[in-house]
């Protein structure tokens, strides 16, 4: 059965097809433009009540929050293509808290400037100025984290590449890229090497070349 992904082109979906990539399971997707509003169109509804990609569809079986997705496939597919986890109980702890982190203390800054520096001229709405300063401010602190955990070990759950690592690219990438706020990794040696080891792995270039950010 092929795995249907809503909204290819956005963040959040990303995440997702990044790790079915690594986990060598087929899919297609199903754009949806949120620009033009058509999440919150009764049928999209149905699939995800919150209006929000992605959203997947295996078989009978309806998934949303791309956490919550790669924690599925990740597990679902154990012993098929990249494992995700680690070997041990332990590691798969490490992963869980790192993912927590990247949700909790990464995601919400670089978030906040992706809506304030890049969609908000797009809509027409007003950035917010104070929330930038803020943002910056916050994520400066926990790269400054990153700096430490990563000068002890390649990756942030240990020395594999894991779904802690996987979901810091779709924002990870506006954040070096669009927000013009790169050297707050390539001002921190160890963050930023971490950065260059995962953002070229053949998954993300392979889903870069598929679906191109709406901006």
């Amino acid at each position: 059965m092929v795995v249907k992904v809503y909204g290819p082109t956005y963040g959040s979906p990303k995440r997702v097809l990044v790790c079915l990539i690594e986990k060598e399971i087929e899919f297609e997707t199903v754009d949806v433009d949120l620009f033009k509003g058509e999440n919150n169109e009764p049928e999209f509804l149905k699939l995800q009540p919150f209006g929000a990609v992605p959203v997947i569809q295996d078989g009978d079986y309806t998934l949303y929050e791309s956490r919550a997705i790669i924690r599925y496939y990740a597990e679902k597919y154990k012993d098929q293509g990249t494992d995700l986890w680690g070997k041990t109980i332990e590691e798969r702890g490490l992963v869980e808290q790192w993912l927590e982190v990247e949700a909790h203390n990464f995601h919400p800054p670089v978030y906040n400037l992706v809506i304030n520096v890049l969609f908000a001229p797009l809509t027409g709405a007003p950035s917010d100025q104070k929330v930038i300063e803020e943002s910056d401010k916050k994520l400066e602190k926990v790269l400054d984290i990153y700096e430490e955990r990563l000068s002890k070990t390649r990756y942030l759950a240990g020395d594999f590449f894991s779904l802690a690592d996987l979901s810091h690219l779709p924002f990870g990438h506006y954040l070096m890229n669009q927000s013009g706020r790169g050297t707050l990794v390539r001002e921190r040696k160890h963050v930023s090497a971490w950065w260059d080891d995962i953002s070229n792995r053949h998954s993300w270039k392979k889903v870069l070349q598929l679906y191109k950010y709406p901006v």
